[in-house]
């Protein structure tokens, strides 16, 4: 074989091997490729807090990272408790076999795959504050997640509030993006039961400076599944704080400009629907507010199970410049041809549409 023939052979079988990885990735599309997308990760302490769920945190986030370019990925967005303890070295082996420094580590680790690609957006849950549960208001979060790590923040962190320490911290944080059919839109992302100054700040933006933009609010507690109904009355000791129907009170209901809210920290074993929650109310202009549950940690075998199945949400904004298309999706399943036929839930409530009004 002479060296051209050599050179083709070898680009062809490069480009086959390659067309054979997209295949078995089952790299996902924009169903109108004018549209942009989020991607939203339900609260991931399952995967983190036992070693041999770990890779499973893992394949999430490189998925998001290989998929940036085909679903026009504008932020990864992630419902809190990126480990199931915060600051805790007695290892529970009825429930997890890493410690807190452990479980850091990883969750740091897999956040890295998206490191200067995109923004992603955390709303911390309780399992990163205090020593087990969240009952205490210090974190090591700012040490994991400085500003400075990933370079897409810059491009979009546009106000920050300090942490239950004193500290600057994206816990409390501020993110704005642009579309030329959606508009301004501005991402806000609270800390775990956000205190009434933090959300004196989130509707100081909303209502003034932001005042014209599309506001999404992530934040960790603030439905039920199945039914629902906000949060409230949480058997919690941390202090000052506001659950989800303070927030809807003080924050949500009076801003005429926040048309989407999105959660974790609920959810218990049994069906998907048990993991789950949706509903629409109007605020004070009389416009609905979508407001979404997603904490998959249950699913994948109970609490101490694979950590979620690998489920995500896949957040279309079509070109229209109203509607969010919501699919429900698993890269865990669609890595390999022979569960790829899983990889979709289609249910009602896993695939729906929400107009901004």
């Amino acid at each position: 074989m002479n060296t051209k023939n050599l050179i083709i052979a070898t680009a062809t079988m490069l480009c086959s091997l390659t067309a054979t990885a997209q295949d078995r990735a089952d790299q996902q599309h924009l169903t109108d490729p004018n549209s942009f997308s989020m991607i939203l990760l339900g609260d991931p302490q399952g995967y983190v807090k036992y070693d041999i769920n770990q890779p499973i945190f893992e394949l999430t986030t490189a998925w998001c990272a290989d998929n940036i370019d085909s679903l026009r990925i504008k932020a990864v967005l992630c419902t809190g408790d990126m480990v199931e303890q915060n600051e805790n070295i007695v290892r529970n082996r009825a429930m997890l076999n890493q410690t807190s420094r452990q479980m850091w580590e990883w969750a740091s680790h897999c956040m890295k795959r998206l490191d200067n690609k995109v923004p992603y957006i955390i709303s911390t849950g309780n399992h990163e504050y205090g020593y087990v549960r969240g009952d205490e208001g210090f974190t090591h979060f700012p040490e994991y997640f400085p500003f400075e790590r990933n370079s897409k923040w810059a491009e979009c962190v546009v106000s920050a509030f300090p942490n239950r320490e004193g500290k600057v911290s994206l816990e409390n944080a501020a993110y704005e993006f642009e579309d030329k059919a959606w508009g301004k839109m501005l991402v806000i992302a609270v800390e775990w039961a956000p205190r009434d100054e933090v959300l004196t700040w989130a509707k100081d933006l909303a209502d003034n400076k932001y005042k014209d933009h599309k506001i999404m609010l992530l934040l960790h507690s603030f439905l039920w599944e199945r039914t629902a109904e906000r949060t409230e009355n949480e058997d919690y000791r941390i202090n000052p704080r506001n659950y989800g129907q303070d927030v809807w009170d003080k924050l949500v209901f009076p801003c005429k400009n926040i048309g989407l809210v999105m959660c974790g920290h609920t959810g218990k074993p049994g069906e998907f629907e048990d993991n789950v929650a949706y509903r629409k109310d109007k605020n004070s202009a009389g416009k609905h507010v979508h407001q979404m549950m997603f904490n998959v940690q249950a699913l994948g075998g109970g609490w101490e199970g694979n950590g979620g199945d690998g489920w995500l949400r896949i957040l279309e904004f079509m070109p229209d410049g109203k509607t969010i298309k919501v699919r429900t999706y698993s890269p865990l399943f669609g890595i390999s041809p022979a569960t790829k036929h899983l990889a979709h839930r289609t249910g009602e409530c896993d695939q729906f549409d929400m107009v901004w009004e």
